[in-house]
């Protein structure tokens, strides 16, 4: 190969595999992701029998099937990577086969998943159907020039498509596996599950919406945009009456997913920046605050209600300051990154003239505060009851050290934003 910068566009194996700036970034964060997953949960694994030597090797393919979906640069590609991305973590959830919740919740999420799997690839089916190619840049080129008698048939070919692509992002109606497994499953397989498997997702749909069906922009908007107002709604009214901490950070990753899909829809290289930027974001504080429960939770205690965390503020502040962040860092309280993230969303909505909209996500913003601030409250200011509360003071070595550098570049994020920001944007400007 001739010598190449990390802005040029490299394609691999006939144009089935991509190597680009998206992809380059998007492959490092998922490994970072990853990495913090590991180090939270290897001594939660210990103490609660879960067996290490299959949590490693399947959270591994899982991250195998996130490497070859980023860089899948056919529809074929893409459906191994998913597919590869995906079965490995129904196991997962399931691991502990001695709870009856963990099977519960593994069972909802394979079959849901197995029917947007199915959905997914009958969108793929029709677009080969109607291009004759399996390779994305081909059909984008096909699809541009088709005449408007085949427009229905590629806005059905759409819609299954988002279909598919909501259910891994977990966006409204898509959402119903969401806070039965964020809840069912144990906190070190929630972590993973919270995280890089969303990067992933949010390249498929650039890919997708993007790619092929970038001609057809003018109707998707109008679907991502519905999807994106109602999950930000559900997911901030719902979170609202949550006892369950594992519960209401479920319910809050749906309104925070709509909150990228408001940058999403706009389809502007601002919006996809803003969006990239508000996802990585909202990974890494997800990252910390499962990273943060599954760090304190000891044997025999899964740290999982609000009312766990009463008085952490006298029984380890370290720590609770750390939650601090991050639930201010999540609620978007300034300077912490997850304020710089709404930011930009706001900016892109008001700059497509999406006013509306805009003010429409800050008033669910001012909704989504209150139940982060309530877990402020009872961490600082709620006494414990020692016959019911369990002592949190104790945390491994490697947990004090990972929940320290993942809250705490929440907030240097939110300090120094636009080294990340810019990446962003190049991402999408090439």
């Amino acid at each position: 190969y001739v010598h190449r910068d990390i802005y040029s566009t490299v394609y691999l194996f006939r144009h089935g595999f991509i190597w680009d700036p998206l992809a380059i970034l998007m492959k490092l964060m998922i490994l970072v992701a990853v990495f913090f997953s590991m180090m939270f949960s290897r001594q939660y694994n210990d103490e609660h029998d879960i067996a290490a030597n299959e949590f490693y090797v399947l959270a591994l393919l899982s991250t195998l099937g996130m490497m070859v979906l980023i860089s899948g640069a056919n529809l074929l590609t893409l459906y191994l990577g998913l597919e590869l991305l995906s079965l490995p973590i129904y196991a997962m959830v399931a691991l502990k086969r001695a709870k009856e919740r963990c099977l519960e919740a593994a069972m909802k999420y394979f079959v849901m998943g197995a029917l947007a799997s199915g959905m997914l690839l009958y969108g793929f089916s029709l677009l080969f159907g109607i291009s004759h190619s399996l390779n994305l840049s081909a059909i984008a080129v096909i699809v541009s020039r088709m005449s408007s008698a085949h427009s229905t048939l590629i806005l059905f070919a759409l819609i299954f498509v988002i279909a598919g692509v909501m259910f891994k992002l977990g966006a409204v109606p898509f959402h119903m596996w969401v806070p039965d497994v964020y809840d069912g499953a144990p906190n070190s397989i929630t972590l993973f599950l919270s995280s890089a498997p969303k990067l992933a997702a949010f390249v498929l749909l650039v890919r997708l919406l993007g790619g092929p069906l970038a001609h057809y922009v003018p109707q998707w908007h109008e679907v991502v945009l519905v999807l994106a107002l109602i999950s930000v709604a559900l997911g901030n009214l719902v979170a609202i009456v949550q006892t369950n901490i594992k519960r209401m950070l479920a319910y809050s990753s749906i309104a925070h997913i709509g909150y990228m899909l408001l940058g999403f829809c706009v389809a502007t290289t601002r919006g996809y920046s803003a969006a990239m930027f508000y996802l990585l974001s909202y990974v890494l504080m997800s990252v910390a605050a499962f990273g943060l429960l599954t760090a304190i939770s000891r044997r025999g205690v899964e740290v999982a209600e609000i009312k766990d965390l009463s008085n952490l503020s006298e029984r380890n502040p370290w720590v609770s300051f750390m939650m601090l962040l991050i639930m201010f860092s999540l609620a978007g309280v300034p300077p912490l990154v997850g304020f710089i993230a709404k930011i930009n969303i706001l900016e892109a909505l008001i700059q497509a003239h999406l006013v509306w909209v805009a003010v429409y996500a800050i008033v669910f913003a001012i909704v989504g505060a209150y139940y982060y601030i309530r877990v402020v409250k009872v961490m600082y200011f709620e006494k414990t009851d020692t016959n019911i509360t369990p002592n949190l003071f104790y945390c491994a070595s490697e947990g004090y050290m990972a929940i320290t550098i993942t809250s705490l570049s929440l907030l240097l994020l939110g300090i120094f934003p636009q080294v990340l920001i810019n990446l962003c944007r190049t991402v999408f400007s090439v």
